[in-house]
């Protein structure tokens, strides 16, 4: 593949984490633990591994100065479902982070189902005071991961992430390119912050269009990085403009089979970017 593609592409976040947990885990082992603590908080995730790649009896335990609050089994799609540890440090490590500001810090159990492109999910503990028990929601981040990072400096982290539904929605997955996506975990639920971060946006969108510019004078048509550089131009309110710049960039002569490619092709992405909420 390219280089300035594959470079771009490795920003998935999962590539190093999924892979370099698959290569500690190769020898076949029972009882594996995944561990993290914050004050008195403590949690942890065993499974057994009978087999490479191979991941059964998955548990996540929480307690609470010493108490056990949480011992429960965790469902898997399937055998290869298994636990991944942090995805922004250490393969043996779960994060216990205080992610809303309450005091309180959330259980992040972060999973990859297995298989060449998909896919990562991650459960988000909370502690619920009144009732003495976690609640759990499950997060779906598709063929990417996230990175932890505290963007507005308040000393609380958000989930940045990529927009996984443009995979394979104009081109192949290689050549697929994502729109910046930002979360924050506000009591209990997901948020998407990302248009609060403008200055992101735009940078994310300027190393879009670079990669673009480079890849087709390398031969390739680059339509999953036009539609994903529109997409961020409509998070900054810059839609049209976007277009303006796409259509000059994206000539009869460059489309593949002329005009009415080129004209589908645009009407493929303005029906999607609509289907996906980022045209309002």
């Amino acid at each position: 593949m390219l280089n300035n593609l594959r470079a771009l592409l490795s920003q998935s976040f999962i590539g190093l984490a999924v892979f370099s947990q698959m290569a500690v885990l190769a020898q076949p082992s029972s009882a594996e633990t995944i561990a993290g603590q914050s004050g008195n908080v403590r949690a942890e995730i065993s499974y057994d591994k009978p087999e490479e790649y191979q991941y059964k009896n998955v548990r996540l335990q929480i307690s609470r100065a010493g108490k056990t609050i949480l011992d429960k089994k965790l469902p898997q799609e399937s055998e290869y479902d298994r636990p991944v540890g942090d995805f922004n440090e250490q393969e043996n490590k779960l994060p216990v982070v205080d992610l809303d500001g309450d005091k309180e810090p959330e259980i992040v159990a972060d999973f990859f189902t297995g298989g060449a492109h998909c896919c990562t999910y991650s459960l988000i503990y909370r502690y619920d005071k009144k009732s003495q028990k976690y609640a759990q929601i499950r997060h779906e981040w598709g063929n990417g991961g996230y990175r932890f990072n505290d963007v507005d400096k308040d000393g609380l982290l958000e989930f940045e992430s990529r927009d996984d539904r443009f995979a394979y929605a104009f081109t192949a997955y290689a050549a697929s390119a994502y729109p910046l996506q930002i979360w924050q975990y506000r009591q209990g639920k997901m948020v998407n912050v990302t248009r609060r971060y403008p200055k992101l946006i735009y940078s994310h969108a300027a190393d879009l269009w670079k990669t673009y510019t480079e890849i087709r004078q390398q031969g390739d048509d680059g339509k999953g990085f036009l539609a994903a550089y529109i997409a961020d131009k409509y998070l900054l309110g810059q839609g049209e403009d976007g277009w303006k710049r796409v259509r000059q960039a994206y000539t009869k002569s460059d489309a593949s089979g002329g005009l009415r490619q080129r004209n589908q092709y645009f009407a493929d992405v303005r029906k999607f970017l609509r289907e996906t909420g980022y045209i309002k």
